[in-house]
Formats: structure tokens, C-alpha cells, sequence
């Protein structure tokens, strides 16, 4: 009588044992979320003309932060090169951002005859599959199942051949997302081939195949010459291990050797599941729709895929002035700055703090080159992310060396433009241009005024911790030049001549490129000082006057002008594109937290898998920026000033959040009822009444409880 309980009870377990193992976080990952485009006018605000931006993502095998993203390009010149609703395959590249650059070395598989421009194959998603570490897709033209993994620094190409088909590999050394300069390939040994890819970087390879070479062509047409790799007969599936290094050939043969080398493709697959799993299940969700996870770790999953590895296995990597050097630390390519500053690097300080200490001495390396902090794309945020580190906790770089950068960048005209005219004037000038239209290219004069201004509160903050008092008082006096934009009569951050006057072609609701705002109009611009929310509220009149101002923000319709990089709106806010991002969780600060709570659930219910396929992003993903935004924002806390060791708190999606540190702590957020409203926090007994949770909190461990109403 005792035995059938017992048994029981083990069948029991194992049961429960096989249903969490079939639903780790990796599980939940799609890594072809992301891929589809918008075409609905209803989804984009505005008839589109041509096709708008999507998240410009890929879907292809890649390990977090690597060096190596290998992934089919359906379209060069085009993000990331892969667009879900395109139905041709031109080769599989192995360096992907999601930007228009990269796409290094594309490799096709091939049989019989093709042409220099007729390679390409057609394939449906029916007949494609993506995991984290893993990508396979049928070749509808050749009858050839292409699989793909990957490792930090190699691929791992495996084809399968129709039955005594040919097996040919065009290598198309000459196309890229960017412009190629020089290549080479050529033969070594029986079953190898090597060579390079010279665009911005030189790429290197090694390659090792499991057939035996039988010549290296090339075709031609015109002015257009692709090297085509001839195999012997061989039944077995075509399998190519391929090392990569930004340094030689000599280093990407010694990757290839130390990190693939006798290795089956089924055991690098693992391999790349397995440390996808280790990272992924630092974050555990408890509660919440299948629809919920899978977004939620899709998105977690997103956010470890940039910066990019460019120092080889045994530490060597080409320095921005062109020197092979070795220094102890991974060399990265600069993050996104512009976009990821705001939340990603913050999530990737929290779950990967080597990678970011890396990354930050990457930026200090790159810096003793050129003489200033680098940045990326516009604004001055190395600063903010370097502070934002600092504070907490991450010490792994020299931050003498990365403060007197920082301290350049903001007295010394280089990296932040027009610094001279911001340091006199408090402010820097817009022209006055008499019939601007969308894509009018001149100073964005607004937003590097508010993002000039937040960027030396992060440099003041740093100076503060390393005791440069004179410099503190100078960079807080001009914290407060956001305020020289903010024109009252018509309370609007707004263009401003040189002579003091306001731009007088003036229409708040109209998008700009690059006048006077940066990728946004006036609305997407006028509530950005996340170091100084008091003072922003006094702008506009106290609370009931900021309160009414956001309604208008998420209420006056968009009126349907198109711009390539402002998709997905709520009024005039913009889900689809950074700069106001962090708006909504303004109405926490003036007391009403639910309407944060409204805005909060409306974006995640709706703007992440959006379009007929639901897999369109509101906007671009810009390295990671806007799956951050959800990954943080599912989990109730929200970097509002990155700068700042310090969170607003709102309702997370999940009953609960356990997050496990480094050092084995485990920090878990526990949601209480189910309503909008947030009636009591609590952190280790203790009440919190201000929303915001500071990071040593997470560190530390611990419970938040979160109450609603």
C-alpha cells in the first residue's frame, strides 16, 4: 500500500521535471520575431509609400555578444539583410547589426551551373526554422537543407545535398551591406580555404570543409567576378567550419582550432543552446500568458546580441588606428549609444557585467586613438553609460582614464559638435530654413541642446565619486540649458537663432530628421530632462500642468506624415523610435502612476508582434534598445535616468520576477492582485513611497512586493 503512493510521487516529478525542461527560457525564444515589416497604414500612422523600417533584425545563429552572426541575407543594403516577407535567399552572411553596414563574407550553396548574378534560391517559411544558437532553411532552388550554428568567433555551415548532386559554395567576397574595398581567397590543403573581406574592418577567414576541394573558380559578368568553391563527390552532407579574426588568417584558423575543432555540428548546436540558457535563465518569470513569455524572453534574448567580439581567443585585436595589439581585455565594436544608452546597456550590466567592463575599456582603448570619447550616431552618451555603470557598481576598466575623456568630450569641441556655441550661448542654434521638410539636414539644434544637457549631469555625477569638485559645480551649472529651449508661449522645446529668437516656421507636430530635433518633432522632444523632472514640471506649470500637456502628447492624433524611422504611434508619442521612450512613465512623478500603468500595458499588449504574421516590431530594435524597453518594462522597473543608480517602479507583467545575480543572490519581485493601480511597495518590510527602487536593492537581493488596486 505504501509503494503505489511512492510511485506516484515519481511519476509525479518526473513529469514536472520534463515540463520545465520543455519550458526553459531559451524555449520560449523566437529569433524570428522581429524580421517582418509593417505595411498596414492603420499599424504605421500613415500610408506608406515605399517599405518602412522594420526592426531590422536577423535570425540567423549567434552566441551573446559574439563576433559571429550568421544568418541568411534576403536583401543586401537592406538592415540586417533578412526581411520575412521576401522570398529569395542570396547566401548566408556572418556579421549582422541591423543597421546598414556589415553582412561580411556571404556564403551560398549551390549545384550545377549559375551565373556571377543568378545564384540566388527561393525558400518558404514553411521549410525554416530559428533557435537561439541554430538556424535551418530548405533551398527550394537546389534541394539543399542548409543548417547553421555557431561560436563566439566561428561558424558551422551544414548542407544536405539531393543524391548525387554536385556540392559548389559561391563565396561573393565583392558584395556586403557596405562598400568592399579589397578580397582575396584561395586554397590550402586538400579541404581548405582562406581569405579576406576588406570594408570599414577586415574580416579574415579560415574555413575547413568535410569534402575535399576539387578547384576554386570564379564567375563572371561585366566587371563582376565570384569565387565559386568546387567539391569532390562526396554522399554525406557538406559540412564547413569556418574560423573568423579581424587580425589574420593565422588568428582565425587558431579560433576555429580552439573553439570548433572536432566537434560534430550537433555538439556546437548544444553548446550554443546551453550558454544561451545560462544567460537567458538569469531572468525567471513566473505567471503571465505563453504570449507574454515568449515576448518577454524574445525580447531578453534580442538584447544580448550587440556589441559585437573583435578580439581573437588569445587576445589579439586591431585597434582603431590600424595596430595589432593585446591588452588583456575582449575587444567590442561601440554600442549603439544613441539608442541602447537609454536601457540595454543597463540590462547588459546587470546579466553580463565582463561584457560591459569590457565594452567600457573598448570605449577608453578607442578613445587614447582618437583623443576624444567615441559616441554613436549623435548626443554625447558614453558619458551616461559609463557614469550609469560606475554607480553601479562595475569598476572592471580605468575610469580615470575614461572620466578625463568624458570631461574632453564636454569642454572641447570633437565628438559633441557645436560644444563651443553650447558652453557660451547655454544653448546652440538653429537656422532658420523657410520651407523645411522632413528629411531638411541641418544642426538638430533642440535635441543636442536637452541631450548635451543630460550628458554633463553624467559626467558631473562621475566627477562627484572621483573628488574633481571644480568640475562638478561647472558641469551641474549647465545641467539646467535645457530649460534655454523651452519656449512658454507655446510650451514646447523649440528651435532658437542665434540672436536669442525663436525659429519662426514652427509646427510642433512636424517630424524632422536632422532640424532642429533629431528623428522626432516637437512632442517627441519636450519632455526630455530625466536628470531633472522637477524642474521640467515647473516648465509647464506644476503637475496639473504637465499632467494636461502628456494627455495631449498620447491624444492629438498623428496626422499621417511618413518618415522611415517614426512608426507605431499613441497620439503623438512614438513607440517605434527612441527619443521619447521614457515619457510615459512621467505621470508617476506627478502622482498618477495609473496612467503610466495605461500606457505601459497599451505598448506591451500591442507594439511587438504587430503586422499579419505577428512578428513586426513597432519600429527599428536599434541594436536592442526597444526589446530592452519591454524586457524592462515587463519586469516593473525602468531605468528613467540611466545615468542614475535608481529605477521608477511600475506593475510588471508577471507575478513574479526572479533575477539572480552574479554572486548567487536572488532579487525577486512579487506582484500582489491584478489591477493597474500600485496601492503599496515594499522592499524587505520596509514601505517605498516615492516609486523608485534603488540598484543596490537588486544587489543586494531581497523582495519587492508590489501591491496593486
Amino acid at each position: 500500500m505504501m509503494r503505489k503512493p511512492f510511485l506516484f510521487i515519481l511519476l509525479g516529478s518526473f513529469v514536472t521535471n520534463l515540463s520545465q525542461a520543455q519550458h526553459l527560457p531559451v524555449d520560449y525564444v523566437n529569433p524570428l520575431l522581429g524580421t517582418a515589416t509593417l505595411w498596414d497604414s492603420a499599424d504605421l500612422g500613415f500610408v506608406h509609400t515605399h517599405r518602412a523600417w522594420g526592426a531590422e533584425v536577423f535570425p540567423g545563429a549567434s552566441l551573446p555578444n559574439a563576433m559571429v552572426q550568421l544568418s541568411p541575407v534576403t536583401q543586401f543594403h537592406s538592415g540586417s539583410g533578412y526581411q520575412y516577407e521576401d522570398t529569395v535567399i542570396y547566401g548566408f552572411i556572418h556579421t549582422s547589426k541591423g543597421h546598414w553596414n556589415l553582412c561580411n563574407i556571404p556564403i551560398m550553396p549551390v549545384t550545377g551551373t549559375v551565373g556571377a548574378d543568378d545564384y540566388r534560391s527561393g525558400y518558404n517559411h514553411q521549410r525554416e526554422s530559428a533557435h537561439p544558437g541554430y538556424y535551418q532553411v530548405y533551398l527550394t532552388r537546389y534541394g539543399v537543407n542548409v543548417e547553421l550554428t555557431s561560436t563566439l568567433r566561428c561558424a558551422y555551415h551544414k548542407y544536405t545535398f539531393r543524391p548525387g548532386q554536385s556540392k559548389e559554395l559561391v563565396v561573393n567576397l565583392a558584395m556586403a551591406n557596405e562598400r568592399i574595398m579589397s578580397w582575396a581567397i584561395g586554397q590550402e590543403g586538400p579541404n581548405v580555404f582562406t581569405g579576406s573581406q576588406q570594408g570599414r574592418e577586415t574580416m579574415y577567414f579560415y574555413a575547413v570543409a568535410n569534402h575535399t576541394i576539387d578547384r576554386i573558380d570564379t564567375l563572371t559578368k561585366d566587371t563582376k567576378i565570384v569565387p565559386e568553391v568546387h567539391f569532390a563527390d562526396a554522399e554525406k552532407p557538406l559540412e564547413l567550419q569556418i574560423g573568423f579574426s579581424f587580425v589574420s588568417v593565422k588568428n582565425a584558423k587558431e579560433n576555429l582550432t580552439r573553439e570548433m575543432s572536432g566537434k560534430s555540428f550537433e555538439a556546437v548546436r548544444q553548446e550554443a543552446t546551453d550558454t544561451w540558457t545560462a544567460l537567458l535563465s538569469k531572468i525567471r518569470v513566473t505567471g503571465g500568458t505563453e504570449r507574454q513569455k515568449g515576448l518577454f524572453y524574445s525580447c531578453l534574448y534580442r538584447s544580448f546580441l550587440w556589441p559585437a567580439l573583435r578580439s581573437d581567443i588569445n587576445g589579439d585585436f586591431t585597434d582603431l588606428g590600424g595596430k595589432v595589439v593585446n591588452k588583456g581585455f575582449n575587444y567590442y565594436t561601440e554600442p549603439s549609444l544613441w539608442d541602447e544608452y537609454r536601457n540595454k546597456l543597463i540590462l547588459m550590466g546587470m546579466l553580463s557585467p565582463k561584457v560591459t567592463n569590457d565594452v567600457i575599456q573598448s570605449l577608453i582603448d578607442k578613445g587614447g586613438v582618437t583623443g576624444f570619447m567615441p559616441t554613436f550616431f549623435h548626443g554625447d552618451h558614453a558619458s551616461v553609460f559609463v557614469t550609469g555603470s560606475y554607480l553601479r557598481g562595475l569598476r572592471g576598466y580605468d575610469v580615470n582614464a575614461a572620466y578625463h575623456l568624458m570631461l574632453k568630450n564636454a569642454t572641447v569641441e570633437g565628438t559633441r559638435k557645436y560644444v563651443d556655441e553650447y558652453n557660451t550661448k547655454g544653448y546652440i542654434s538653429e537656422l532658420e530654413v523657410e520651407k523645411p521638410v522632413t528629411n531638411t539636414v541641418k544642426k538638430a539644434a533642440v535635441t543636442k541642446t536637452l541631450e548635451y544637457a543630460y550628458d554633463d549631469y553624467a559626467v558631473a555625477l562621475l566627477a562627484r565619486e572621483l573628488k574633481d569638485t571644480a568640475s562638478y559645480r561647472m558641469l551641474m551649472k549647465r545641467t539646467g540649458n535645457y530649460k534655454n529651449v523651452f519656449d512658454p508661449s507655446t510650451r514646447f522645446m523649440r528651435g532658437r537663432l542665434a540672436n536669442g529668437e525663436w525659429v519662426r516656421n514652427f509646427d510642433p507636430e512636424y517630424p524632422y530628421y536632422e532640424y532642429m530635433y533629431r528623428e522626432a518633432n516637437a512632442w517627441e522632444s519636450s519632455f526630455f530632462a530625466p536628470h531633472d523632472t522637477r524642474g521640467l514640471i515647473a516648465l509647464y506649470g506644476g503637475n496639473k500642468g504637465l499632467e494636461k500637456k502628456l494627455d495631449s502628447l498620447f491624444t492629438i492624433p498623428w496626422k499621417g506624415y511618413e518618415a522611415d524611422n517614426l512608426t507605431g504611434f499613441i497620439g503623438q508619442y512614438c513607440q517605434g523610435n527612441q527619443p521619447d521612450h521614457s515619457y510615459p512613465f512621467l505621470y508617476t512623478f506627478i502622482g498618477k502612476q495609473e496612467k503610466t500603468q495605461f500606457y505601459l500595458d497599451s505598448i506591451l499588449n500591442h507594439y511587438y508582434d504587430m503586422g499579419k504574421d505577428k512578428l513586426a516590431y513597432a519600429g527599428m530594435d536599434d541594436a536592442g534598445e526597444m526589446s530592452s524597453w519591454y524586457v524592462f518594462s515587463a519586469m516593473g522597473f525602468y531605468p528613467f535616468s540611466p545615468a542614475d543608480p535608481s529605477y521608477v517602479v511600475s506593475v510588471p507583467l508577471f507575478d513574479k520576477v526572479e533575477i539572480r545575480q552574479a554572486d548567487g543572490k536572488t532579487f525577486t519581485i512579487v506582484k500582489e492582485k491584478t489591477g493597474e493601480r500600485i496601492s503599496d511597495i515594499r522592499y524587505g518590510g520596509e514601505k517605498i513611497s516615492d516609486y523608485k527602487l534603488d540598484d543596490r536593492m537588486i544587489k543586494n537581493g531581497g523582495q519587492l512586493i508590489i501591491t496593486t488596486r
